[in-house]
């Protein structure tokens, strides 16, 4: 069928499934490297205990049939073989099908993974990821031009990711409408980056006009990529360069590159360069595209209610394979940073006049003078819980008592984690959790002093342990 195919779109295909495969590489490398601390069998939240609990129909995963930290550890890295073999274009030469199965295994791989990865894979970028790789299946390879209805369901899904977001804010907290909100953000979003320092101390009017082009972003250009060429190709860039400005400014694990990779395949190429000879589809393939657009669409009901309610939700899966996923971020932004600082001594005693080091964490803000670092696209997972942790202790009663007693044991995995442990010989007695206010220091602060960040405490979050006596748990 003349219709089914779209040559012009080969280059955003291409570039949207080789740097797909680099997320995949970066997602399944991260699982393999943080794993055992967070979901081994001696983990914070231990998989065999969740399968326990937790029937296979409602996450579906090869895990449920057989673990161990071993068999984890070799799905992990052998996911990560498949994806950087795609990153280097394996998939383009092979047939038609092998490609197909390719990106299939990939996707259902990382499926496994996801589905018991409990509150340490809990992100709408690990949904997103499932939703994009399920449709990179049915992109082809390098043996057949771009399906015109792929092509068409990648742009429903940034249209979808973009105006969920933009839909959730303007609902959401006042300052999106009042254009004050990124007087904030910068400063308390969850892991800031080298330039967040400098964002923040952007004038007030430059904030607004950050704010109102956000707007423009996610609630007026997602429409204008559903228009035709070349509007749909400028729609595209803007979400492009919006997203490599939100990609400058924090930290958010992979969310802003694949954004960014899944507005590619809306550009059209074929006015500044000529599309490579391809075979016609084959009908088998034409049938498969076609098939699975039905059932997304028929999929798309529950997000699309969800974006014209008054109760939207952000980052909702509505089924256990994560195909049609509902999207947004930051609904509601804090004005406070509050950071949660894990302390540890060797003393046998504790009193007034105890010693307390710091451990030292990876990605979040803990001392003061150093400088916050960049990232993303890989993906802190730990630091992150512990941002959703300093907002409210409920985020954290599920595994926050295990990271305090493997501390108490010296556990190397858990200590891998982390950027800094202050007892290299020999663990801590006792350990202890307090919460403190952080916020950037103003232009003489940092020119005084040369530190990012002052701080102020608050109030213990956990008070002291030892491991004989078991640990408390978050905000006890």
């Amino acid at each position: 069928m003349e219709w089914f195919s779209a040559s012009g779109y080969w280059w955003g295909r291409l570039v949207f499934q080789r740097g797909l495969a680099v997320i995949y590489l970066l997602a399944f490398l991260g699982t393999a490297a943080q794993f055992r601390a967070l979901l081994g069998e001696r983990g914070m939240l231990p998989i065999p205990r969740f399968v326990e609990r937790v029937p296979f129909r409602r996450a579906p995963s090869v895990f449920h049939l057989r673990y161990s930290d071993r068999f984890f550890a070799l799905w992990a890295w052998g996911g990560a073989a498949l994806s950087a073999a795609a990153a280097a274009g394996a998939a383009d030469a092979v047939p038609l099908w092998a490609g197909m199965l390719w990106w299939a295994v990939l996707w259902a791989m990382y499926l496994c993974v996801v589905n018991v990865g409990q509150t340490w894979y809990g992100f709408g970028w690990e949904s997103l990821l499932l939703e994009a790789g399920a449709l990179a299946v049915f992109l082809g390879n390098d043996e057949v031009a771009p399906p015109v209805l792929t092509l068409w369901l990648l742009r429903w899904l940034v249209f979808r990711l973009e105006f969920g977001a933009g839909l959730i804010k303007m609902r959401g907290d006042e300052c999106w409408r009042k254009l004050t909100c990124l007087s904030y953000h910068h400063e308390t979003q969850p892991m800031p980056g080298p330039l967040s320092w400098y964002f923040h101390r952007l004038p007030g009017r430059l904030h607004k006009v950050e704010t109102a082009a956000n707007h423009v972003a996610q609630l007026l250009v997602p429409f204008l990529l559903l228009t035709p060429q070349p509007v749909a190709t400028w729609a595209a860039l803007v979400i492009v360069v919006t997203q490599l400005w939100l990609i400058a400014s924090g930290n958010f694990a992979w969310l802003n590159w694949l954004t960014v990779l899944l507005a590619v395949p809306a550009v059209d190429v074929s006015g500044w360069a000529s599309a490579p000879h391809r075979l016609a589809a084959p009908l088998w393939f034409e049938v498969l595209v076609i098939a699975y657009t039905v059932g997304v669409l028929a999929l798309s009901y529950r997000p699309v209610r969800n974006l014209l309610s008054r109760r939207q939700v952000m980052n909702t899966s509505y089924d256990t394979l994560h195909l049609v996923n509902s999207y947004g971020a930051f609904g509601s932004v804090t004005r406070v940073r509050r950071e949660i600082v894990v302390e540890g001594t060797d003393e046998e005693r504790v009193g007034p006049d105890t010693v307390w080091r710091e451990y030292g964490f990876r990605g979040k803000p803990g001392d003061v003078h150093r400088m916050p670092r960049q990232f993303a696209p890989y993906h802190l997972r730990l630091d992150w819980l512990m941002w959703f942790a300093a907002l409210s202790p409920a985020y954290a009663r599920s595994w926050f008592t295990a990271l305090l007693e493997r501390l108490l044991e010296g556990d190397a995995d858990t200590l891998r984690l982390l950027r800094h442990n202050p007892f290299p010989a020999a663990p801590p007695t006792h350990v202890r959790a307090r919460l403190y206010v952080y916020r950037f220091t103003t232009w003489p602060e940092r020119r005084e002093t040369g530190a990012w960040w002052h701080r102020s405490g608050v109030r213990e979050f956990v008070g002291p342990v030892a491991l004989r006596g078991g640990a408390r748990s978050p905000g006890g």
